[in-house]
């Protein structure tokens, strides 16, 4: 699979650093200093989650669905 293939979510951090993860896959996250930075690591991050899954036999999860709220 592909990281285009998958939900994107790219936040600011209370230190001024942005985090980007995919949700549908554990431990898929990065930080940088900017939101395209944090973007850019995430995939490098998602090419070595890939291939730990590809060395065990397993296939990515599938993407899930993300709900947007605000807390009140």
């Amino acid at each position: 699979m592909k990281i285009e293939e998958y939900t994107v979510v790219i936040r600011p951090d209370d230190n001024g650093t942005f985090v980007a993860h995919i949700p549908a896959i554990p431990g898929c996250h990065a930080i940088g200093e900017t939101p395209c930075q944090a973007q850019h690591e995430l995939q490098y991050v998602f090419d070595l989650i890939q291939e730990e899954y590809e060395e065990a036999g397993k296939s990515l999860p599938p993407d899930c669905m993300v709900t947007i709220a605000h807390a009140s």
